[in-house]
């Protein structure tokens, strides 16, 4: 292959991959179903991966890759969170595994024939289920606070614990005909733990005091941060084996939960650069194994994906729960979560590349006339795409029929609690939809609790509301305070969890001011209602008598006659275009309500004319005009 060609496979894996994640947005499909597909596409061309990167080159990439998508899942992890899930989280990353090891290795050996040694390998291998593929689930998902967080620390804390017990696994096996003893896979426990935790402690520690110490500046930041992150992982797995993984995972931990530095920038920037990493190793883990590899495994590999899915994630998960504080409902959920992603393909294609070169000393079996560690990766990448077909298709509807999670959540956070915010959300609410309102004003909170609207005393840019607050069916934020500042720093805030599409502000005060106005234009969210209606204009129509109200627009009474009956005053707030769903009217927007559509809207009271019209010929039309306005609309 020429250079030319060389440019282009490595150019079309990035396109491929970015592809990948593009559709499974446009689809709603987990992406690595996408990116597998896409990657034994690649198999079929002349030459794989193997040959253009080669494996010496290859496996080191994919690990140091692994080592940043670990380091970022745990910088998504807070300490806050173990009060809720400790200690269902301590049995599932150990009963559960070693449950999920035992189960899995009997299966592996009577379903798909592998010897007792390598059985012992795969069930060690897909122990692990992983942030790359529980993370985008969750995010789609959105269960409650309590389930999401028990779910989000097992992907992440399960991955070291899974890769160190294969190499516990290997290792052993390789010491069997050397008089090997419990005492050596018990020394590498201890000294895997030992190297991955101190080199991890001292690690953060160095780093948040030369960031604190402002020795770094701050373009460098994210590059300091990926050259220490990789070099620790490097040196940690050359004292210990795969120990690098649990050195990156503490890493990540303490860098998210020290209060010294923000650390945002840096966990949105790995954030990026975990996609692109996931969208590229996926494609190219995937195009070394051919789609006739797969089907050489047969029927007895999809059996063993089916045991794993139906009876070890089942059996591990209650097992290992016994007397925590889970219901039922959160366990069942919990049987649905157990996707395995990029560890288990890295961890698999090491393991299998180590048991070629270590087949004569193994004295390794075939199956079906094939060396049963060239199985292995085949194997594992069949369990990785059924459990994450499974899990993808069946989590989200499992998580709403069991309550734990609402379809696209619509619930409204509301950063404000102002009178006409309090009458806004009644609204709202009566529409069906969650709101929560955040404000540091105590008697604010306290007349929203008086009208039954949930409510926190808070600042919307605290932690407390990020990390705390239980936002389970909130889908948006709706900034609302008189501060323009504090509005367009809220929408800051919570992109990262809602996205730009689903955060929105009140108009500044001095709109239209040009370059002296108070907010650029890049830092707010999305302006609601319209251009120049900012928070006081609002207070002082609804102080003046204006009211919230939700009509139904129907064939008869159309959206234009909405119009004619409240005049051009009446403000369009919110559509509500089907069941279930709301729309927030922005500035930009030139929606037009139709029949069967719900609207919520600011409407003006009418003047006494308007209200009292003088009789005329026509005065009987007139009423027949506004009578369905009447039967349609309702405060």
């Amino acid at each position: 292959m020429d250079e030319k060609l060389y440019l282009l496979y490595f150019a079309g894996i990035l396109a491929l991959g970015i592809t990948a994640q593009w559709l499974a947005w446009r689809l709603r499909l987990p992406s690595i179903l996408l990116l597998l597909g896409f990657g034994f596409m690649a198999s079929f061309l002349p030459d794989g991966p193997d040959e253009i990167i080669g494996r010496e080159v290859l496996f080191p990439i994919v690990s140091l890759s692994v080592a940043v998508i670990l380091f970022e899942g745990g910088m998504s992890l807070r300490f806050a969170e173990l009060r809720e899930v400790g200690p269902a989280l301590g049995g599932l990353v150990t009963i559960g595994a070693l449950v999920v090891w035992g189960l899995a290795s009997l299966a592996a050996h009577f379903l798909i024939g592998f010897s007792p040694a390598i059985s012992a390998v795969v069930g060690a291998i897909v122990v692990v289920t992983g942030p790359t593929v529980v993370g985008p689930l969750l995010s789609h998902i959105r269960p409650s606070r309590k389930i999401g967080s028990l779910a989000k620390w097992e992907g992440i804390v399960i991955d070291p614990i899974g890769a160190v017990l294969a190499v516990l696994v290997f290792e052993f096996i390789m010491q069997t005909g050397e008089g090997a003893t419990w005492a050596t896979p018990m020394w590498s426990i201890a000294k895997t733990i030992g190297v991955g935790v101190v080199l991890g402690v001292v690690t953060a520690y160095m780093m948040i005091f030369a960031l604190k110490s402002y020795w770094i500046p701050d373009f460098l930041h994210n590059a300091f941060i990926l050259a220490v992150l990789l070099t620790v992982f490097a040196i940690s797995n050359y004292i210990q084996t795969e120990s690098g993984l649990l050195t990156v995972t503490v890493l990540g931990l303490l860098m998210a939960n020290q209060k010294h530095i923000p650390v945002r920038h840096i966990f949105e920037f790995k954030e990026n650069l975990r996609v692109l990493l996931i969208s590229c190793l996926f494609i190219v883990l995937a195009a070394r194994i051919s789609l006739g590899t797969l089907l050489e495994v047969g029927w007895m590999g999809l059996l063993f994906v089916a045991v794993l899915i139906v009876i070890v994630r089942p059996a591990s998960v209650f097992l290992s729960t016994m007397g925590s504080s889970l219901n039922w409902r959160e366990k069942v959920f919990l049987c649905f979560m157990a996707p395995r992603g990029i560890v288990a393909a890295a961890v698999g294609s090491i393991f299998s590349f180590e048991l070629a070169h270590q087949a004569d000393n193994l004295d390794l079996g075939t199956i079906g006339g094939i060396p049963e560690g060239s199985l292995v990766v085949p194997v594992v990448f069949m369990v990785i795409v059924g459990t994450v077909t499974f899990y993808g298709l069946t989590a989200a509807p499992v998580a709403r029929w069991l309550g734990l999670a609402s379809p696209a959540p619509q619930g409204v956070l509301i950063a404000g609690a102002d009178r006409w915010i309090r009458e806004l959300a009644v609204v709202i609410k009566s529409a069906g939809f969650q709101v929560m309102l955040v404000d540091t004003n105590f008697r604010n909170i306290t007349a929203a609790r008086m009208q039954n609207l949930p409510a926190q005393c808070a600042s919307i840019l605290s932690d407390f509301v990020s990390e705390e607050l239980n936002l389970g069916g909130i889908g948006r934020l709706l900034a609302a305070t008189p501060n323009d500042e504090v509005n367009s720093l809220a929408c800051m805030e919570f992109t990262h969890l809602f996205g730009r599409k689903e955060v929105y502000q009140t108009s500044p005060w001095d709109s239209g001011s040009g370059k002296r106005q108070s907010v650029s234009d890049h830092l707010r969210g999305r302006v609601i209602f319209g251009h120049g209606l900012d928070f006081y204009k609002i207070a002082r129509r609804v102080t003046a008598g204006a009211q919230f109200k939700k009509t139904t627009i129907t064939e008869e009474f159309t959206y234009h006659d909405f119009q004619q009956t409240h005049g051009e005053s009446a403000t369009l707030l919110f559509v509500i275009p089907e069941p279930n769903r709301l729309r927030i009217v922005t500035a930009d927007d030139s929606f037009v309500p139709k029949a069967g559509q719900t609207i919520i809207a600011l409407i003006d009271p009418r003047p006494e004319t308007d209200r009292f019209p003088a009789k005329s010929d026509d005065s009987e039309s007139n009423e027949a005009e506004e009578s369905p306005a009447k039967s349609a609309e309702s405060e």
